[in-house]
């Protein structure tokens, strides 16, 4: 080709639209990053947590030194300093125990629903919030609170994990 048919069919190529869908549509797509994910390592299944969008927490050491020197802090600084560190060191605990409360729910998930991880929606079973609570030991509404809002992927696709829980199909 002569340079000059190249440079037309260059622009042939910019004037293109990269979404052909965009034209219909003018909201921004939202994407979906699964909580848990159930994977199958050799004849059995895992949950593995994506702890991807949580920051990794830990209380910095400067206010660990600040809060031992009392000489240097007046009393009101000391209690400041110490119900700081209380509550930063409770937000830390919630975190560690929703994420555990989380993979208990997927795991019951996975024991009452394991064939149809195996072999999909037409092998999916009643399942209720009773259920999995009584199996964790934990109350209907804690489940229910760990399961809103969160998504799951599986070897049959990605599902909210409410998706699972109902009484009949």
């Amino acid at each position: 080709l002569e340079l000059e048919e190249v440079m037309e069919l260059v622009e042939l190529i910019r004037a293109l639209e990269p979404y052909p869908g965009r034209g219909w549509s003018d909201e921004t797509p939202q994407y979906i990053i699964p909580d848990v994910y159930i994977v199958k390592v050799d004849d059995d299944y895992k949950v593995m947590l994506n702890d991807d969008g949580l920051p990794k927490l830990r209380v910095s050491k400067i206010y660990r030194r600040l809060l031992k020197s009392k000489a240097e802090n007046g009393k009101e600084t000391q209690g400041y300093l110490k119900d700081k560190l209380n509550s930063a060191l409770w937000l830390i605990k919630s975190i560690d125990q929703r994420q555990r409360t989380i993979h208990k729910v997927a795991n019951s998930i996975l024991k009452f629903q394991r064939e149809f991880f195996e072999k999909g929606l037409d092998y999916l079973k009643p399942l209720v919030l009773k259920d999995v609570a009584e199996d964790i030991q934990m109350h209907e509404s804690t489940v229910s609170r760990a399961s809103t809002n969160k998504y799951m992927h599986t070897p049959q696709g990605i599902f909210e994990i409410k998706y699972f829980f109902h009484s009949g199909i």
